[in-house]
């Protein structure tokens, strides 16, 4: 089982390196790129896979990281270069790096974009679901071979026993199982 902490962490270097290791157990962390390399190499130097903040599926994060550069390009396309840049030190056997990215299925139109400039990331893609991602959206964070790419949806299977009758525990395995279903229909 490999754990996730989707605990957005991000500091001076100083702080970070007590964060990562408050975060042994764990094998990847998602973490902010918006304080630089030397916030997220901490969390790297402590054996933990990383995914940094790229472009979130939050509404309010459009303010900064769709804003246009004076040199061109975004504010995410600069964090999606710093972190395909950084991660080239950990890039495994599989070709993947230990440094990825959180690139939300409510953003559509940058994820071809992110995926050219990150080919070596695995994409950490929340938002699908109740947020309102789905299948079409989240085709461009996965590589040609299908690879690449793990696509969250936790309210929509974890709150799923507020919009079905009967116990909680069957309706967030229904909710679980048509999720599944519905990655089943991505293909490379």
């Amino acid at each position: 089982l490999v754990v996730i902490l989707d605990v957005k962490r991000g500091d001076v270097p100083h702080t970070a390196v007590h964060y990562a290791e408050a975060m042994r157990g764990a094998d990847w962390v998602t973490a902010s790129a918006w304080l630089g390399p030397d916030a997220l190499q901490p969390f790297l130097e402590a054996g933990l896979g990383v995914f940094a903040l790229v472009r979130t599926s939050n509404p309010g994060a459009d303010v900064l990281q769709a804003a246009d550069l004076a040199g061109g390009g975004t504010v995410a396309e600069a964090a999606a270069d710093m972190v395909a840049s950084l991660g080239e030190a950990s890039v495994g056997a599989s070709g993947f790096s230990s440094l990825g990215a959180v690139v939300a299925a409510t953003q559509p139109r940058a994820m071809k974009g992110l995926r050219d400039r990150m080919p070596a990331q695995i994409f950490l893609v929340p938002g699908f679901g109740v947020q309102g991602g789905d299948v079409d959206d989240v085709r461009a964070c996965f590589d040609t071979s299908g690879r690449g790419a793990i696509v969250t949806a936790s309210r929509s299977v974890l709150q799923a026993f507020e919009a079905r009758d009967g116990p909680w525990q069957e309706a967030v395995a229904a909710a679980a199982s048509e999720f599944a279903g519905r990655l089943t229909e991505i293909q490379p």
